[in-house]
Formats: C-alpha cells, sequence, structure tokens
C-alpha cells in the first residue's frame, strides 16, 4: 500500500470543510482533480471514507474514526525536517553510555549534568559496567561512550579515542571503630594487619594494581579481606566492619552509616577516570557529548565535608 501524504491532506481538508468545492478552494485547486484523488484514496484504503449527496458530504464511520488518525500522521510528518535538523545538530537522538562504578559518585552527575543543561532533547542510556567490558561493548558497536579507568588495551589504540577527565586521590574507608582508633590522617603502616576490601584484579585491573602499588612502594603487603565487584558493594562490607578500603575521594559523596574517610597521610596515589569512544563512529550526539566532556572542569581540591566525620 503506497499511501500519499497529498491525498490525506485533502481528506482532511473535505472531512473539515463537509464540501468538495470549499475544500477545493481552500486547497488551491479545482474539485474535479480533488474528487479523484479522494476516490484514489478510497480505493487504496479499501474503504469508503465519505457519503456523497447532491447537496452534503458526511463522513462515513470509517472517516469519522481514520480522521484524528490521519490528524497525528501528518502532524507527524511536518514535524520531521525539524527532527532530522535536530539530530543533525546532536540536539535529538540516543546515546549509551557505560560508566564504572567509581565515576557514579563525582564525575558522572556533574557530566550528565552539564551535558542535560545543553542537550535536553537527547535520551540518555546509562549502563554501569568495569572498563574491560566498557571496551568489548565499544568494540562490538553496542554502547556509544565509556567512562573508564585507562590503560586502553594496546590492540585497540587505532580504533578507540580516550579523553582524561579527572584525577583524585586514593582515600582510606574504615568503620566507626577503627576510625577511633587511627585518629586523622591515616598513615597507610597502620592499615597492614587489616583486611583489605577490593576489587577483584581480573573485573578492574588498573584499579587494583593501583592499590597494590600504593602498598608496594610503602613496602607493605596487603592482607586482602574480600573482594567486591561494585563500589556500593565494597562500602558495604567497610560498614560491617569486614576490613578497609582505599577509594577514589569522590565516594565521600557515598554516605553509608558507620563508615568514615580518612585521607591517607602517605604520598597520595592518584587514580584517573576518562572518557573511551570508538574513533570511526562519532555521531553528532556523542559529538555533542566530547565536546561537553572537553570542556568540562572537575571539583576544586577543598577536602569534601564526610571527611571530617
Amino acid at each position: 500500500m503506497g499511501l500519499d501524504l497529498r491525498q490525506l491532506r485533502y481528506f482532511v481538508a473535505v472531512a473539515e470543510e463537509r464540501h468538495f468545492g470549499r475544500a477545493a478552494s481552500r486547497l488551491a485547486m479545482t474539485q474535479p482533480p480533488l474528487s479523484q484523488q479522494i476516490m484514489a484514496l478510497e480505493e487504496t484504503l479499501g474503504a469508503a471514507l465519505f457519503a456523497r449527496t447532491r447537496r452534503s458530504v458526511e463522513l462515513t464511520p470509517v472517516g469519522r474514526d481514520l480522521l484524528p488518525e490521519v490528524r497525528r500522521l501528518l502532524t507527524l510528518a511536518d514535524s520531521l525536517p525539524a527532527l532530522a535538523q535536530s539530530l543533525a545538530r546532536g540536539e535529538a537522538g540516543e546515546l549509551s553510555l557505560a560508566f564504572v562504578s567509581t565515576a557514579d559518585y563525582g564525575l558522572l552527575p556533574q557530566l550528565m549534568r552539564a551535558f542535560t543543561e545543553r542537550y535536553p532533547g537527547v535520551r540518555l542510556q546509562l549502563v554501569e559496567s568495569t572498563s574491560d567490558i566498557q571496551v568489548e561493548e565499544l568494540i562490538a558497536g553496542r554502547i556509544d561512550a565509556g567512562l573508564m579507568i585507562p590503560p586502553v588495551p594496546p590492540r585497540y589504540a587505532g580504533q578507540l579515542s580516550y579523553l582524561p577527565l579527572m584525577r583524585e586521590p586514593l582515600i582510606v574507608a574504615m568503620s566507626d571503630d577503627t576510625a577511633r582508633q587511627l585518629g586523622g590522617e591515616v598513615p597507610l603502616a597502620a592499615l597492614a594487619d587489616l583486611p583489605l576490601v577490593v576489587f577483584p584484579r581480573r573485573l578492574a585491573p588498573a584499579f587494583y594494581d593501583i592499590i597494590m602499588d600504593c602498598y608496594a612502594r610503602a613496602g607493605l603487603t596487603p592482607r586482602i579481606g574480600q573482594e567486591a565487584i561494585q563500589m556500593q558493594t565494597i562500602v558495604s562490607l567497610v560498614s560491617a566492619g569486614m576490613g578497609v578500603a582505599l577509594v577514589p575521594r569522590s565516594l565521600c559523596n557515598l554516605r553509608r552509616t558507620g563508615v568514615v574517610y580518612r585521607p591517607l597521610r602517605d604520598a597520595e596515589p592518584l587514580v584517573e577516570t576518562g572518557l573511551l569512544w570508538r574513533s570511526d563512529d562519532v555521531s553528532p550526539v556523542l559529538g555533542g557529548f566530547v565536546e561537553v566532556a572537553r570542556g568540562w572542569q572537575p571539583p576544586d581540591d577543598r577536602v569534601p565535608a564526610p571527611l571530617l566525620i
């Protein structure tokens, strides 16, 4: 079935005027071609739309029920050029973004706020994912971009683009009881005998290695207590007294009863989070997101209030 939008517009005009002559004048055409086009539409649809007499034109039950649907269809058709232009400018469409759990408490909400303020018409699909999975999903074309902890696997260096966004120090997450024993700034040596709650290396190798290197530079070997694949779970285990954890400073925004955050007295190791996307597949929406990310400024270095607990 090949519907003609012009014929649908003719149908609406006749339905509203209830008169072929007046509808023809409104459409700046003569009556015979208008009648022919309406009959052609009825033949295409396989149903009569008008009951005609010498003095009147009335909608049939089919025509009456079809009229609001045709109006909606024409409204949608009229909106297509504007939608196409918005899509071309990156002002409409969809963006699929993956993120590591560490980004959920600082970088992600701040970046999303900046993007949605500039592009309110874009639909966002967010999914939490580890850095290694993000790389696989990007290569497969199942996501548009990811907030991940580097490094990018060398074998994909030519296919993926990476933009560093934020570097933040690690701090200590500990229970109330441990915090009372250790006081303010915590030397790493004071944690040596305490169980360490950490991501499994197979899921977050870069983040795991940063923590292990931190201990190694201090001449210490951590005692791994528990492993968890989400930052919320790690903090919950700390709250339950299962050990301590080294977490990015933005985790101070994750308030959990029984958990206290303290800075390290030793040189603070830095964790970097950046944006990753396919170099050869930059849609207008993704281009707008990358532009916002390039202009985004990380927060200042003031110590967050939760550290003072």
